[in-house]
């Protein structure tokens, strides 16, 4: 026989299920709108790429009946064409690195910071710029998330730097119980009505004067958070820009 103690105890159970089943579907629902948005911006910027090298290579078309190396438009038509192509790259790269942040789980371990950023600088285009580090520890985190956002900042940071000699420096303090990663340039600084807008998808503070596509900070500090971190930016405008990561410390033992 059912006691009154009993049913109750089974009420709250079901009242607390129920709870957790209505925060689920709140969750999904906002997961659901947020990708809705992403896709339909992302299909935005690859169109117009697409339109680019489509537009161009009619250009070419059409300068058929002469010979390719003998007409003065040629290479800026090519080398439209080869941009294009190489931002549809970028952009699909980078897309694809933000949507596997949220598909799967990551994996934490003991990860030496100093191999991730070696790992990042061989996979990254760091050509004509300076990349500096101190000495780095080892962390609680997945090595080919931290590779990848060390990868994105370096390449923010290069792109936005807008002078012939960029730099770029990495260095850490512990402050129990995380380490916070800082990773330094030497570029124009942003100003700061816009340092949590330039974490949104696709947020290009300068327009198209750059060739970033606008989500590799965004991917940076969702990778970062899904590990129990945090990131931020500090910069004075004219004088550079600071961007800060935290990370777990490793467990005695590990």
């Amino acid at each position: 026989m059912t006691t009154d103690i009993e049913i109750d105890r089974l009420r709250k159970a079901l009242e607390a299920e129920t709870r957790r089943c209505l925060e689920l579907q709140v969750r999904l629902n906002r997961a659901k709108t947020e990708f809705e948005e992403f896709v339909s911006i992302a299909a935005h910027d690859l169109r117009e790429s697409l339109r680019d090298v489509a537009a161009y290579s009619q250009l070419l078309a059409d300068a058929g009946t002469r010979r390719l190396d003998a007409d003065p438009d040629t290479g800026a038509f090519l080398a439209r064409i080869r941009d294009g192509a190489a931002k549809m790259d970028s952009l699909l790269t980078d897309v694809v690195d933000y949507w596997s942040i949220g598909a799967s789980d990551p994996q934490a371990c003991a990860t030496n910071m100093e191999e991730a950023l070696n790992q990042a600088l061989l996979r990254g285009d760091t050509s004509g710029a300076v990349v500096t580090h101190a000495a780095l520890p080892c962390v609680c985190g997945d090595f080919d998330v931290v590779t990848k956002v060390l990868r994105h900042l370096i390449r923010n940071a290069i792109e936005y730097c807008g002078r012939t000699d960029p730099r770029v420096h990495i260095s850490s303090e512990r402050r129990d119980p995380e380490w916070v990663i800082a990773v330094r340039d030497n570029g124009p600084g942003i100003d700061p009505a816009f340092r949590e807008r330039i974490f949104g998808a696709f947020q290009r503070l300068h327009g198209r004067e750059f060739p970033t596509n606008g989500l590799g900070l965004t991917f940076c500090r969702k990778a970062i958070e899904r590990q129990g971190g945090r990131m931020w930016v500090e910069s004075t405008p004219g004088a550079g820009s600071t961007f800060y990561f935290t990370l777990p410390i490793l467990p005695p033992g590990e």
